[in-house]
């Protein structure tokens, strides 16, 4: 049968899940022409979600106390309704990666790059991927279209089909 990749419901679930956050996080991944082709559907629906619904943020005034105990107000962003529901959708169907320490990053300096940062691929699919694609689905009118499949040919071992899958 196609669109099973020969695996149970739980594997091929999990490889989908796994290739789709290696791809938003990465942008670009090599895997059989297979799995490209069940990838690709994948990803561009959590894409759209993620497209239709990125600006949904609420501005709230927090009041907060500072070192001498003085009121200060600040203005904090929250995400609203519509995001909220698709940032759990998505988190759903991704697996959370985190960022990686650089090879002589310091601890402290990997700690103020980081920061307060609980989920970094939501933050990159909402902060970056999203306003990219629905600034060109406003340009060019077309919705939908993120990835790209190269077919590399056949691997050396076994002589399946090899394919690059990247966010265009």
């Amino acid at each position: 049968m196609p669109g099973k990749l020969g695996r149970t419901t739980e594997q091929r679930l999990a490889i989908l899940r796994n290739q789709a956050s290696q791809l938003l996080w990465y942008g670009k991944i090599q895997t059989t022409a297979a799995r490209a082709k069940e990838l690709r559907p994948y990803v561009e629906k959590l894409i759209t979600k993620a497209v239709n619904s990125y600006e949904d943020v609420i501005e709230i005034e927090v009041v907060a106390k500072d070192k001498k105990g003085k009121e200060v107000k600040t203005t904090a962003y929250k995400d609203g309704p519509k995001k909220l529901a698709a940032r759990r959708a998505i988190m759903a169907k991704t697996y959370d990666l985190q960022e990686i320490k650089a090879f002589n990053e310091k601890k402290s300096d990997y700690r103020k790059r980081v920061g307060k940062i609980k989920h970094p691929l939501m933050e990159k699919l909402f902060n970056e991927i999203a306003p990219k694609y629905a600034q060109r689905k406003e340009e060019l009118g077309q919705g939908g279209g993120y990835t790209r499949i190269y077919l590399l040919g056949q691997r050396r071992g076994d002589g399946s089909e090899t394919a690059i899958i990247e966010l265009i």
